[in-house]
């Protein structure tokens, strides 16, 4: 029997090759859309432009784990490990950490003591990042306590943020009003982008970003601000980028940081926007998370 297993959600931004690499449990939020299965596309972020073709009336919703599949992913994480840790999306933006929280309580009194909860305060690449994390402590041999403990103070340097394509999908999620959602895309048009990030928790906006005259441009510049005290210190800054539906957007962004940092940054990996915050970002987002 393995000393751990790791749960995530489809909250975050990960490939599949990842999963794999470290064995990964991956719990499903539900995609609520009525009429999805008759839209075209390969991916929700194809769909949600096909029906932005004519008017925007109705999009995509999510819905976190219900306490029963999350209680089934911990039986299932203690059948070949010792202790599980479970690591949510923001408690401030979902209610998975709630539902995960109520599961444990179903658990035997053993088991309960074997399963460790961690609230992310953060979304999408981020929890990526934190599980990734969680993996390499397991590794060198901590115990799920003492993970929890290091998880806390390497969370605190991880540096999420986005670019939009549009704030019409925003608006239709109802984060915003519509004469916010026309300003902000009216901004867009002369080359300012709001930049979004995570903070205490939530999708807060952060900065404009002056001259950007498209999201990929957007989030170079702000990666320069995010990474310049870190490569400073001579320390070497992990990324992984985050696209929704824009594959070749992320390579522009990989191919430019690559050919200007060189050897001071490592790219992770590039994945889909996970559906839980693409359904309120919308197509066209990009997203880049950061940690040293």
């Amino acid at each position: 029997m393995k000393p751990l297993n790791i749960i995530i959600g489809t909250s975050a931004s990960i490939t599949k090759d990842i999963i794999e690499k470290y064995g990964f449990i991956v719990v499903d939020f539900k995609l609520i859309w009525e009429g999805e299965e008759n839209i075209i596309g390969d991916n929700i972020f194809d769909k949600m432009r096909e029906v932005a073709k004519t008017k925007i009336t109705g999009g995509p919703k999510t819905s976190q784990p219900s306490i029963g599949v999350y209680k089934n992913s911990f039986e299932e994480g203690l059948r070949s490990a010792e202790e599980v840790i479970c690591i949510t999306i923001s408690s401030k933006l979902s209610g998975a950490y709630n539902s995960a929280f109520q599961a444990i309580k179903m658990l035997t009194p053993e088991d309960q003591k074997r399963v460790f909860l961690f609230d992310s305060l953060n979304a999408d690449a981020a929890e990526s990042f934190i599980a990734i994390q969680a993996a390499k402590l397991s590794s060198e041999g901590l115990r799920s306590e003492k993970i929890i403990e290091e998880l806390k103070d390497y969370s605190k340097n991880i540096k999420l943020f986005a670019a939009l394509e549009s704030a019409d999908w925003l608006e239709a999620g109802g984060r915003i009003n519509h004469s916010l959602a026309m300003l902000v895309n009216q901004m867009q048009k002369i080359g300012m982008r709001p930049i979004l990030m995570i903070k205490d928790g939530e999708i807060k906006p952060s900065t404009l970003k002056m001259q950007a005259s498209n999201t990929s441009s957007a989030i170079l510049k702000e990666l320069d601000v995010q990474i310049k005290e870190p490569l400073l210190q001579g320390k070497i800054c992990r990324i992984i980028i985050s696209h929704a539906g824009v594959p070749e957007d992320a390579e522009k962004i990989k191919n430019s940081i690559l050919e200007k940092y060189k050897e001071k940054v490592e790219i992770e990996f590039i994945s889909l926007t996970s559906c839980v915050i693409g359904a309120h970002v919308g197509p066209g987002a990009l997203i880049c998370c950061v940690t040293k």
